[in-house]
């Protein structure tokens, strides 16, 4: 099949092509032209600013896609920027479980409707959420639901994760550096950044309409992440209210996802703890 991924060059973007690549599709990517990467295998560039309906134009009007991966729809505006000027038969969207109005364990697709929401057209806001809830529903402006995807991740962590969510906690413990944790026993969810990539990449060939949930199976408690990079580190954690504040703070509740509806389109994922203790070990 003939696929655009928009920002298919960073992060998680990574797997998502060379796992449509290892599945023989025709892959073009559009980005900003900043970085190029050795990908298994041949793939088209074009460069664009896709929050610039104009510079959009310039790159793809009158091309049509089998389908479409956008990784960057941070807003409503950035959706019209894209799909106004170039087509395709289906559109897979990288959303977020920041979407969900509710914080609880076992978060299932049909706590936030897509099609419910109020529209507004807006550029990319502070306001994460609602911004991202606007770029879901923008959509639906351009494509029939049937033929759209919003895949809601949690947390992305892994070895390239450039935000340093996790090495948070390991280079406080090593360095002896305090730090506010506000609830150390919440439960969350996480996916690994392949993982992340390759089931965006599995949508192309086994759709699902509407919104689909990612994530490892089982999660983790914040305590358990210190525990383990304290006993690697042989240090202590210095907690105190007064100290950086972590990054998984603000959480009133557990935070874990359903991924039954992925099941039911013959995706399994990963046991979190097939990954996340390794991951701290190479962390540290």
């Amino acid at each position: 099949m003939k696929i655009l991924v928009v920002g298919g060059t960073r992060y998680f973007g990574i797997p998502v092509v060379n796992a449509l690549l290892a599945k023989g599709h025709n892959v073009t990517i559009a980005t900003r032209g900043n970085v190029k990467v050795d990908f298994e295998g041949e793939v088209s560039y074009v460069v664009l600013d896709r929050m610039d309906s104009s510079s959009v134009k310039r790159a793809l009007d009158n091309h049509r896609f089998d389908v479409i991966i956008d990784k960057i729809a941070y807003s409503s505006n950035d959706v019209k920027a894209l799909l106004e000027n170039v087509s395709c038969d289906r559109y897979i969207q990288m959303s977020t479980c920041s979407v969900y109005p509710c914080e609880h364990a076992g978060i299932t697709e049909d706590e936030f409707v897509t099609s419910e929401y109020p529209l507004e057209w807006m550029d990319r806001i502070k306001d994460y959420e609602k911004t991202k809830r606007n770029a879901e529903r923008a959509v639906l402006e351009y494509m029939d639901l049937s033929a759209c995807t919003f895949v809601r991740y949690p947390v992305v962590l892994g070895e390239n994760d450039y935000t340093g969510r996790l090495r948070f906690y390991i280079e406080h413990i090593k360095n002896e550096h305090s730090m506010n944790v506000d609830d150390l026993d919440v439960a969350m969810s996480f996916i690994h950044e392949k993982e992340a990539g390759e089931f965006m990449a599995y949508l192309v060939d086994h759709p699902v309409c509407g919104a689909v949930n990612g994530c490892s199976n089982g999660d983790i408690r914040i305590s358990e992440i210190i525990s383990c990079a304290e006993k690697k580190l042989d240090k202590k954690a210095i907690l105190d209210e007064n100290g950086d504040a972590a990054p998984f703070n603000g959480l009133k509740d557990a935070l874990t996802f359903s991924t039954e509806k992925a099941k039911e389109a013959g995706y399994i994922f990963s046991d979190l703890n097939s990954w996340i203790y390794k991951l701290i070990d190479y962390e540290i």
